[in-house]
This record gives structure tokens, C-alpha cells and sequence, in this order.
């Protein structure tokens, strides 16, 4: 080694193996926390599209569709819903096709009314926001009681109506396990195609 060489690297302070070692632990370590903080074993997100209704959603889960016969307020509508269960909490958007464009906003406050009259809601948070796609919802944060023993639950939901129909996009579940972030995740992934 020539003499210019071993007065450099005398002069650079170079970490030792042993506090490589330390260090890509630690790193490796960092990345896997990351890893589990970002992959909740519960939540396994999935682009869901319903081709008739033209919208699109992250479900946390594999969802089913189903349609039933609802009373909005006096008007009889077949609401066809698309729902998610994980880790208790629930996943939804339901929506029902209503010709007379007078009676949509109608069954958007019914269908709100029954949300919260469900669960024995109260709104804490009630705002305007845009949905992708050209639409303006009516979105809720809503507490309430399941059952009995009343216990506490989260709703968040977007009420919005889009050409002929009204849809209701919901998170509800009991309050410890509904974070805001996750309900989030759902309600903004909400688009019309």
C-alpha cells in the first residue's frame, strides 16, 4: 500500500464491520416495521367496479352485491348494495335508481335519516366534498350505539347523487376499530367511471 494510501484512510474514520452489521439491522428493521404498519392483515385492499351503477371503490375486502326493496321517505325503490365486512367493521355503497329528478334529493336525506336513526346517531362533523369523477356529496362523521349494551360506533358515509341515481358510501363500526384514516381510505376512493 503506498504511503498517500495509509495516510488517507488514517484520516477518514471508516465504521468497523461490527457497526455495519449494527446498522443493517437496523435498517432492516425499520423497513420491515414499515412493512407491517402499511400491510394490516385485515384490511386487504381491492378495486371493486360495478359496471351498471359506473363507479369504482377500494373494498378492504372481498365484498357481495345484493338488491332489496327499501321505502326512501314514502317513495319504493330497489336498492342494490355492495358490501365488505373486515375486522368488524363495515364496508358499503348502496344505490337505487329514481327517475323524477325531484324526488333525489328527497331520498338522499331519507337514506341518511334511516343511517343514523339505525344506530341512534348523532352527526359530529358534517361537510361538502367533491367526488371523482363530477360530483358533490354530502359527507358525515356520525357516533352512535350498537344494540342493547350501546356500544359505541363510528359512521362515516357520503350521500351523493349522480345522474339518475343516489348512492350512500358508509364505514360503520364499533368506534376502537373504525379509525378515520380507514374510513378515509373507502370513502376517498369512491369514483364515478
Amino acid at each position: 500500500m503506498s504511503r498517500a494510501a495509509v495516510t488517507i484512510s488514517s484520516m477518514i474514520k471508516l465504521p468497523s464491520l461490527s457497526q455495519y452489521s449494527r446498522l443493517f439491522a437496523l435498517f432492516a428493521l425499520s423497513v420491515f416495521m414499515l412493512f407491517l404498519n402499511g400491510c394490516d392483515p385485515t384490511l386487504n385492499w381491492r378495486e371493486v367496479r360495478s359496471d351498471d351503477a359506473s363507479y369504482t371503490a377500494l373494498f378492504p375486502a372481498k365484498p357481495t352485491s345484493f338488491e332489496r326493496a327499501v321505502n326512501l321517505d314514502g317513495l319504493q325503490v330497489m336498492m342494490n348494495m355492495t358490501a365488505a365486512e373486515a375486522d368488524g367493521v363495515s364496508f358499503a355503497v348502496a344505490t337505487a335508481i329514481i327517475e323524477d329528478e325531484g324526488q333525489r334529493a328527497k331520498a338522499l336525506i331519507a337514506m341518511q335519516t334511516a343511517m343514523l336513526r339505525n344506530i341512534r346517531g348523532e352527526i359530529t362533523e358534517k361537510k361538502t366534498v367533491n367526488v371523482k369523477g363530477g360530483a358533490t356529496a354530502i359527507q358525515i362523521h356520525a357516533t352512535g350505539q350498537a344494540g342493547q349494551a350501546g356500544t359505541p360506533l363510528a359512521l362515516f358515509a357520503r350521500f351523493v347523487i349522480h345522474e339518475s341515481r343516489v348512492f350512500q358510501v358508509i364505514a360503520l363500526g364499533p368506534k376502537e376499530k373504525l379509525s378515520a384514516e380507514t374510513a378515509d381510505t373507502f370513502l376517498s376512493s369512491f369514483a364515478f367511471n
